[in-house]
């Protein structure tokens, strides 16, 4: 290398001509990376600007309805359960266009507070003429808001992206199409976090959805725009996704119910999934509502003859009534903690309150204690969603800005691998959880691991029902996350996810029922929080647990694969026993 630098000495035009590069190419990529994120910003503009004109023409709708048919009393339709409307719509009494009316008035009006809409489908109002002519279908004239990652013809499902902005669906989903056949008019699209991968409900495209118990906390994620948008009334019944909670965690955040249907249950044609390609982790569909009846009562009508035909993969399996209308006792297996992550005060009291009220229904409860909730999560579902090391997550955020609430979640997946495996083996004395999460975003290293990944998930499935089946249960209560987080921080503890992910690894079908409020109780007993390592997850869950009094609280129902209608009566179950909770 000396005579590198002597010649350079003797020829300072060479060594000024080297300089004189590598800052023109430093400067030429900061000049390049300056006018990427001005054309990203540039594209969320026009993403916004064509939702405020899209929100002015169903300002328009509202008024032009107005003038032509009359509202009609607004404040008693929007009062009514989706069984009532659903009779009064079908007997005349009311038409569809005064119940959109309705619905989308009061949509804009709590839009203005909580940022849910993300769209509005103006084809709507063309459905309500063809409902006109064909008054038929068990949702008939029942306004419906549905999830921005699902597909409805000619507007984008971005996922809170950039890169699927501009890119308009050609079709319908299967399950919106179904929806219409069944005589519902979808007329809005729903706030979700970037990228679907967070309890979070922000992006930098649309922004943050807060939720309508109090504004300074989140909706939750991912479905967090319908469960806002339904928990202030602003839509009676809504369609969500999820692969980790998504449904679950935004309804009991928001004081409403909430179900994930057995994977392949419904159709998921037309659903822009978080990370396609993943076979680990099963992601469902289902209903968000004010009600169980009304969840119920959704999965009835999807579950018809034009379902099974526009899928075929689909199991022909209509919605069994006499399930979910039985009276018949029930064998309840329950738990206050997975042995993962240390539940809040409020969500073990809502377990066992709920617990003692079965027992005082007749019902029997048996303790349950969770199958290697630790493992699962290190090597099936950390492992296997980043199966492909995290290169999904990141091709879809390349060129975007990142929301700076989910910093957190999305720069851990740029660490290269090997410095993840050297701090997995650095961590694992101190904080094994921590240490884990950087084991599974390591991915596996090969197919043949894959393969055996999968083998391995099949053997727990078998095992934790061999479980399930040695207590002979019939359903399961468990903890539902919650009170809802300040908004901000949601990203942050993805880490508690295990109460819901764990159901997403095993499809069991699962729901979330409103059971009571945080009460000064819980809040004290959160002061002495410490959790399982007492670690940042932990400290931050604990400051979160402050100034709650007074929010929601839910407990999870969950069923076997395919007895979707068992879950859904349970839920049912909780809901009657509850109600005077839920009052208080």
């Amino acid at each position: 290398m000396t005579w590198m630098r002597d010649e350079l000495f003797q020829m300072p035009w060479l060594y000024e001509a080297i300089v004189g590069s590598v800052c023109g190419a430093a400067a030429m990529l900061l000049a390049l990376r300056w006018l990427e994120r001005r054309r990203c910003l540039e594209d969320f503009r026009k993403a916004r600007s064509r939702r405020e004109r899209a929100l002015g023409e169903m300002e328009r709708a509202v008024s032009q309805l107005e003038e032509s048919k009359g509202s009609g009393d607004r404040e008693s339709i929007l009062s009514l359960s989706l069984h009532e409307l659903h009779e009064k719509l079908q007997s005349g009494f009311l038409t569809p266009d005064s119940v959109l009316h309705a619905y989308m008035d009061k949509a804009l009006e709590v839009n203005k507070e909580l940022n849910c809409l993300t769209n509005f489908l103006p084809e709507c109002q063309n459905q309500l003429q063809s409902s006109k002519e064909k008054k038929k279908g068990l949702l008939y004239g029942i306004p419906i808001s549905i999830k921005d990652n699902v597909d409805c013809k000619g507007h984008d499902s971005t996922c809170g992206l950039r890169t699927f902005l501009n890119q308009p669906a050609t079709k319908d989903s299967v399950i919106v199409q179904v929806l219409k056949k069944q005589g519902a008019i979808p007329f809005v699209k729903t706030n979700v976090p970037q990228s679907l991968l967070s309890y979070e409900c922000c992006n930098p495209i649309f922004g943050q959805t807060v939720n309508p118990h109090n504004t300074k906390r989140t909706s939750g994620g991912s479905s967090g725009g319908e469960a806002s948008l339904i928990a202030a009334g602003g839509s009676i019944l809504g369609i969500g996704t999820d692969i980790g909670g998504s449904i679950r965690v935004p309804a009991s955040f928001c004081g409403i119910c909430g179900f994930k249907a057995t994977g392949k249950r419904l159709s998921t044609i037309g659903m822009r999934a978080s990370v396609p390609g993943q076979k680990a982790i099963t992601a469902g569909i289902g209903p968000l509502a004010r009600d169980v009846d009304s969840l119920a009562f959704c999965i009835k009508a999807l579950l018809c003859e034009d379902l099974f035909r526009l899928d075929p993969t689909v199991p022909p399996i209509p919605f069994n009534d006499e399930v979910y209308s039985s009276s018949k006792p029930l064998r309840i297996g329950y738990y206050e903690c997975d042995g993962y992550w240390l539940p809040s005060a409020s969500m073990k009291r809502a377990v066992m309150e709920t617990k003692q009220l079965l027992e005082q229904a007749g019902h029997t409860l048996i303790p349950f204690a969770p199958l290697k909730t630790s493992y699962a999560m290190k090597e099936f579902i950390l492992k296997g969603i980043s199966a492909d090391r995290t290169t999904t997550v990141l091709e879809r955020i390349k060129g975007d800005i990142i929301d700076p609430r989910l910093k957190d979640l999305f720069y851990v997946h740029w660490i290269p691998v090997i410095l993840k495996k050297i701090l997995y083996f650095l961590m694992k004395p101190f904080n094994p959880r921590m240490a884990d999460i950087f084991w599974g975003l390591c991915g596996v290293r090969s197919i043949s691991d894959l393969w055996k990944q999968h083998v391995a998930i099949e053997a727990y499935c078998e095992e934790y029902i061999s479980l399930w089946k040695s207590k002979n249960l019939d359903v399961l209560l468990c903890p539902a996350l919650g009170p809802a987080l300040l908004a901000g921080i949601a990203g942050k503890l993805t880490v508690t996810a295990s109460y819901k992910l764990i159901f997403n690894l095993l499809n069991f079908p699962a729901g979330v029922v409103p059971v009571g409020k945080v009460i000064e109780k819980d809040e004290d007993e959160m002061k002495d929080y410490v959790g399982y390592y007492n670690d940042y997850w932990e400290k931050t869950f604990k400051k979160n647990m402050s100034d709650v009094i007074g929010l929601p609280i839910a407990v999870q129902c969950v069923a076997l694969p395919w007895q979707d209608e068992l879950c859904l009566r349970f839920m049912k179950e909780v809901e009657r026993v509850t109600q005077k909770n839920r009052a208080i």
